[in-house]
């Protein structure tokens, strides 16, 4: 099973784990686990690993460096171009939708993608950012079928030039304001009723060449969080070979692979028979794993205890909905974690008690940080906030439970 920025917990197993790179898309959801282990005739494989950029989750977005492709090149009739116009600091644009946005000038003059200024394969700037004067400001806009055509002034130090900015690429960068993407992929939240329906692909579709099964795969961890495979092979190998078609195995203290069973071969909890409430991995990372894999292996039957996933986003949406002060308060104390089982070395993030439960980036939930277990001694707040924390944690542990 694939989630974002959680931790699987299985029966008393042994895992085998990878350490994949980093979440498909910055708003993948955290999918809490929690498993109730009871006994120790498991066998689980545990993996993580990074996605690849030649293997991504979604469909390519067109335009977002390379004003090559065949969207940019498509061509628009006269009467459903949109308008443009420069300002003293910026150039307007009125798109076909009725939908306005402003381009600072220097910020057009950076991105300019002609193939003196950007690089068409290495999707790398070649234009010097720094010989850019601070004041540069168009000789003129012009609105082509292709897209934006500006035209800028030459001079002592300044050469003629000519950009084109294709209207998709100007749209999806849009900032003056952010306009509503094209591209944008819908995030669904779930309750207990996924079980009914949950997603999965099937390993015979991941492993074709053709890469669609991957790439049905890795949209339903975008759009849900995770994702089960079904019929993969029992073997270590098989999982190996299904991790790598998403990218390459993260390595941590665990290794890259392992696998695991209440041996307490390793200083976690994870190795015993005790019952583990929901949680995240890796809060005691300064970066915790983006994607994991969990494959159990062997089990025998009418032993054992149960593995739960919990929707980390669903249950914050609803703590920000009824109860908002606690939802700021998880947004804003950064939690302490550790990882100290092993006498030959400790594991904390850095900087350490600088992440909160709730991380938000421009005002949106991006990752959910939670593992009571390895949670740190919380000494970095005054008496009042943390009656407060505490108030807050105490809901947010009833609305997962």
């Amino acid at each position: 099973m694939l989630c974002s920025s959680s931790r699987m917990i299985s029966n008393p197993a042994r895992r085998i784990a990878t350490n994949p790179t980093r979440t498909i898309s910055a708003k993948l959801h955290s999918t809490l686990k929690h498993a109730s282990i009871t006994q120790t005739k498991h066998r689980s494989l545990y993996t993580i690993t990074r996605p690849r950029a030649a293997a991504a989750a979604l469909k390519p977005v067109p335009n977002l460096q390379d004003s090559t492709s065949s969207e940019a090149s498509t061509p628009l009739h006269d009467h459903d171009l949109p308008v443009s116009r420069i300002d003293e600091r910026k150039v307007v644009v009125g798109f076909t939708s009725g939908e306005w946005c402003r381009y600072h000038h220097i910020w057009l003059r950076d991105h300019c993608r002609c193939s003196e200024c950007f690089h068409s394969i290495t999707k790398q700037r070649l234009v010097n950012t720094f010989d850019i004067p601070p004041d540069v400001k168009p000789v003129k806009v012009e609105s082509k079928s292709e897209g934006l055509e500006v035209t800028w002034p030459t001079g002592p130090s300044v050469q003629p030039h000519i950009s084109l900015y294709p209207w998709s690429w100007l749209r999806h960068n849009s900032y003056d304001p952010p306009l509503k993407r094209e591209d944008t992929h819908e995030k669904i939240l779930w309750g207990a009723k996924i079980a009914q329906s949950p997603p999965t692909v099937s390993y015979e579709e991941v492993m074709e060449s053709d890469d669609n099964g991957v790439f049905k795969w890795l949209s339903n961890v975008d759009k849900f969080g995770f994702s089960f495979v079904s019929g993969v092979p029992a073997t270590t190998e098989a999982t190996e070979e299904l991790v790598q078609r998403i990218g390459f195995i993260r390595e941590t203290q665990y290794g890259k692979f392992w696998d695991f069973t209440s041996d307490l071969a390793k200083g976690d909890t994870a190795y015993t028979t005790m019952a583990l409430a929901a949680h995240t991995d890796n809060t005691y990372f300064t970066d915790p794993c983006g994607l994991q894999l969990f494959h159990l292996l062997s089990h025998t039957k009418g032993t054992g205890g149960s593995t739960l996933l919990v929707d980390g986003f669903y249950v914050a949406s609803l703590l920000k909905e009824l109860h908002p002060s606690a939802y700021d308060i998880l947004s804003r104390v950064g939690v302490p974690a550790h990882a100290a089982g092993e006498l030959s070395s400790i594991y904390t993030p850095t900087p350490q008690g600088a992440y909160p439960v709730l991380r938000q980036t421009n005002g949106e939930l991006v990752q959910v940080r939670w593992n009571n277990d390895d949670r740190s001694v919380m000494n970095g707040l005054s008496a009042s906030e943390l009656e407060e924390w505490y108030d807050a944690v105490r809901l947010w542990n009833k609305f997962l439970t």
